[in-house]
């Protein structure tokens, strides 16, 4: 009788500071094809745990507490200095050129957004923990600019926004684009308001969505031109 191993299914950690949201995860990840074999919610315990576990692949926050203050690049960094082959997928709402770029620069092989289903999930993990380089369709743009030495901010444009679209924006909406117009970051504005990090990075998101802009460079062009800087 011949007898058949059962697969190996690869092994993940995830990193979010949202025990919420990592729960939600792995509720929606098919666990037959990628199993979660810890977590973790800020930057030290995200590399104690990775270093600890080894998995296949990190499923990694850009915006994190603890540890320099460098969140997911962070992260990716001090990891990979005591363990180069290990697999880093960012996993997070911003699709900011900044952010995009630097947790590449730091060493994550991949970057896709919140919005994507559980299934694509899972297929991005499973291609990064195989190797491959996997990026959301728009934010590879991001990529291939930062590493041929262009600007950072080509992703295709929508329509400009109009003077009429800021009646779109909730009050604190408005308060967040002011602040990240000026520079601040998601901590510091957040810091400014009496919110997390978290929360600005969520209205930020959707601040763009409402008027079609594609990142934070855009973000602030628009608001020095109408004065919201």
């Amino acid at each position: 009788m011949t007898v058949h191993a059962d697969p190996v299914v690869p092994t993940a950690v995830v990193v979010d500071d949202h025990a919420i949201f990592r729960s939600g995860l792995r509720a929606d990840l098919d666990a037959s094809r990628l199993r979660i074999v810890g977590e973790a919610g800020d930057v030290d315990e995200a590399v104690r745990v990775v270093l600890q576990l080894a998995p296949d692949v990190v499923l990694l926050d850009v915006h994190l507490p603890g540890g320099a203050g460098g969140g997911g690049a962070e992260v990716a960094s001090r990891v990979l200095a005591e363990r180069p082959g290990q697999r880093l997928l960012a996993l997070s709402v911003s699709d900011a050129a900044e952010d995009v770029v630097a947790v590449i620069r730091a060493g994550a092989r991949g970057y896709i957004t919140k919005s994507a289903a559980g299934a694509e999930v899972v297929e991005a993990a499973l291609r990064v923990a195989g190797g491959d380089a996997v990026f959301s369709p728009r934010l590879a743009g991001f990529v291939l600019d930062a590493f041929r030495g262009l600007p950072t901010e080509s992703a295709p444009a929508g329509p400009a926004p109009s003077e009429g679209d800021l009646d779109r924006l909730s009050a604190r909406e408005r308060e967040v684009m002011r602040l990240i117009a000026r520079g601040y970051t998601y901590r510091e504005a957040g810091a400014e308001l009496f919110i997390s990090d978290r929360t600005v990075e969520s209205h930020v998101s959707s601040v763009l969505r409402k008027l079609q802009l594609s990142n934070r460079h855009e973000l602030t062009r628009w608001a020095a031109r109408h004065g919201w800087a």
